[in-house]
C-alpha cells in the first residue's frame, strides 16, 4: 500500500510539472495525454480531482489548464526561503540596461532548470524564448547548460542520462548535443547556444556560485547580435554581475544583507 501512496503522489507531481511546462499559456487535455502518456481517462480523472482540490484551473473559455489558487496561496508562504531572484533583480536590470537584450535567471531544480525572473532590454527585437516558471531539462538553453557545466564531473553524465529521452523534443538537440556543449563550455568559460532550442536566437550563460551552482544568469538575443566578439563582451558582463550576486549570498548566508532601511532582512 506504501509504495501505491507513493506513486499516487509522483503521478500528481507529474501532472503538475505537465500543467506547468507551458508556462502561463496553459495547456489543453489533449497536449496533457501526449506529454504525460497517460490515457485520455486517466488525465481526465486526475485533472477533475486536481480542479477540485484548487491545484489547477480550467479556463472555461479556452478550456485550458493551469496552476490553480492553492499553489499560489502555498507558494506566498514559501516565498520567503526562496528569494534568489530578489537578489539577482539589480544585477539583472544592469544587465539588461547594458547588453539591451533579454536577461534571465535559471534556477536548477533536480535535473531541471526552471525559469524565476526574466528582465527585458530595450533592443526593439527581443527574444522572448522563455516564459517565467518554464521548466526544462538542465543542458536545454544556456541557462540550463552553464549550471549542467559547473556541476561535478561525476554528476553531470547522470544527468544527461536521465534526461536523454526528453532533449530530443527541444530543436537540434541531437543524441550526443548535450555532451559536446557541456565540453564547449568549459573551454569557453561561458555557455553558449545558438538556434538550438529555438531557431534564429542565441544566448550566454554564466552559473552560480562556481563550485555548487543553484542557479545562471543568461542573455538571449537574435543570433545577429551574439557574433564571436559581442559574446564575449556579453559574458564579461555577466560574469562581473554574477560576481556581485555570489557577494550577496555570500552575505546573505552570514546574516548581514540589510533591507532598504538599513535593517537586517
Amino acid at each position: 500500500m506504501a509504495r501505491t501512496g507513493t506513486q499516487s503522489i509522483e503521478r500528481v507531481v507529474g501532472m503538475l510539472r505537465v500543467v506547468a511546462s507551458r508556462g502561463r499559456r496553459g495547456m489543453r487535455i489533449a497536449d496533457v495525454v501526449t506529454m504525460s502518456g497517460l490515457p485520455m481517462s486517466t488525465c481526465f480523472r486526475m485533472l477533475q480531482r486536481l480542479e477540485l482540490e484548487g491545484l489547477v484551473l480550467r479556463d472555461p473559455l479556452t478550456r485550458k489548464y493551469h496552476l490553480g489558487p492553492l499553489l499560489h496561496e502555498l507558494g506566498l508562504l514559501a516565498e520567503p526561503r526562496y528569494r534568489l531572484s530578489e537578489l539577482c533583480d539589480a544585477a539583472m536590470h544592469a544587465i539588461a540596461e547594458e547588453t539591451q537584450d533579454t536577461v534571465y535567471l535559471s534556477e536548477r531544480r533536480g535535473m531541471e532548470a526552471i525559469c524565476t525572473s526574466r528582465v527585458l532590454g530595450d533592443y526593439p527585437i527581443k527574444a522572448l524564448t522563455l516564459d517565467v516558471g518554464i521548466r526544462r531539462p538542465m543542458g536545454v538553453g544556456a541557462g540550463g547548460l552553464a549550471i549542467l557545466s559547473a556541476l561535478p564531473a561525476a554528476d553531470i553524465e547522470p544527468i544527461i542520462e536521465a534526461n536523454d529521452a526528453r532533449y530530443a523534443k527541444f530543436g537540434a538537440f541531437a543524441p550526443g548535443f548535450v555532451r559536446q556543449a557541456v565540453a564547449e563550455t568549459h573551454a569557453r568559460g561561458y555557455a553558449f547556444l545558438d538556434s538550438a532550442a529555438t531557431p534564429g536566437t542565441a544566448a550566454v550563460g554564466v552559473a552560480f556560485p562556481p563550485h555548487n551552482p543553484v542557479a545562471a544568469i543568461s542573455v538571449a538575443a537574435i543570433s545577429s547580435r551574439l557574433g564571436a566578439k559581442r559574446r564575449d563582451e556579453v559574458a564579461k558582463v555577466i560574469q562581473r554581475e554574477v560576481r556581485g550576486i555570489c557577494a550577496l549570498l555570500r552575505a546573505e548566508s552570514a546574516g548581514t544583507v540589510h533591507g532598504p532601511r538599513g535593517g537586517p532582512r
